[in-house]
């Protein structure tokens, strides 16, 4: 099975690392790519968008031609796995929390709202304990993280921290405020790979 990390920016490494962990331990193979151009999108069963700088990610996107294809292929049904920026990457509606300012929507196919920062900026970065729906424990690292509101009944909210949407899933489309790859539990990046099975 083919599984793509967009590998514009961000933790690429560590995401291309979970997933061959994570198809281990589920006892599947995987062949993971490293997606740079939109070739490498052909014959994929999921896809990583993984943190970084959203508006960086998608202008470079564009630049190389990889933004529409990789649309389509989320509006497929492909399944995806967005974490922190990538979060942003799939939200219909993007806003900051400082101040308040709403960003063009960029891939925009997930029925969500991200507000970016809205945990705070790089200095208040911090590890909290999560209850994820479906999944357990896990321990959740944020790094200038986003909140998550749904803007329909079809958005699940899988984990909250302090009241607000931190992990959410509608159809194929699973997101994350904090950062998973980080963490040595593959949990959810098996979900990913379930979901394409």
């Amino acid at each position: 099975m083919k599984v793509g990390v967009l590998a514009l920016q961000g933790g690429v490494v560590e995401h291309v690392h979970m997933l061959k962990e994570a198809a281990k331990k589920l006892g599947i193979d995987v062949e993971v790519v490293e997606v740079r151009k939109k070739e490498h999108l052909d014959g994929l069963r999921a896809i990583v968008l993984p943190g970084g700088e959203s508006t960086a990610m998608y202008r470079l996107g564009k630049r190389l031609g990889i933004a529409e294809p990789l649309k389509d292929l989320l509006l497929e049904g492909v399944p995806a796995l967005g974490t922190c920026a990538g979060a942003a990457l799939v939200a219909k509606k993007v806003i900051d929390a400082q101040s308040n300012k709403e960003y063009t929507p960029l891939l925009g196919v997930m029925d969500v709202e991200v507000i970016r920062n809205y945990f705070g900026r790089q200095r208040e970065s911090f590890e909290a304990d999560l209850e994820i729906s479906g999944i357990g424990e896990f321990r959740g690292i944020f790094i200038r993280a986003p909140a998550i509101r749904p803007l329909s009944n079809s958005v699940e909210i899988l984990a909250t921290f302090k009241g607000v949407g931190v992990m959410a899933k509608q159809g194929s489309l699973m997101i994350t405020s904090f950062h998973p790859e980080l963490t040595s539990n593959t949990k959810i990046h098996e979900k990913l790979l379930q979901m394409a099975l």
